[in-house]
């Protein structure tokens, strides 16, 4: 079972919509964080340990997750490259993660 951990600013539109996408993923068990220190579930070092891999939406979550758990950091990150247009369960996030995400996923 692969963890994967779905990271963007508050995790209240992009990394839930990749968490509840993902998570009936054959193989594949989902979590979502935000960078925020006021998100909805905080970003932990605890989260960053327990993830095998991490998708990031942005640059700029990369560098804070870079910045601030480089300790905790022994998962791959990938940049998902998705900007904050869309709203929760957005049909066209939901087919941009299904295009980016599946290739990094066993």
């Amino acid at each position: 079972m692969k963890k994967v951990l779905f990271v963007c600013s508050q995790n209240k539109l992009r990394s839930p919509t990749a968490e509840q996408v993902f998570s009936t993923w054959p193989g594949v068990e989902a979590l979502s964080a935000g960078t925020n220190h006021d998100a909805e579930e905080p970003l932990t070092g605890e989260l960053v340990e327990w993830a095998d891999i991490i998708f990031v939406m942005e640059r700029a979550h990369r560098n804070k997750l870079s910045k601030r758990f480089k300790k905790h950091l022994k998962a791959r990150v990938i940049c998902l490259n998705i900007p904050d247009d869309y709203e929760f369960m957005a049909p066209a996030l939901i087919t941009l993660l299904k295009a980016r995400v599946p290739p990094h996923l066993p």
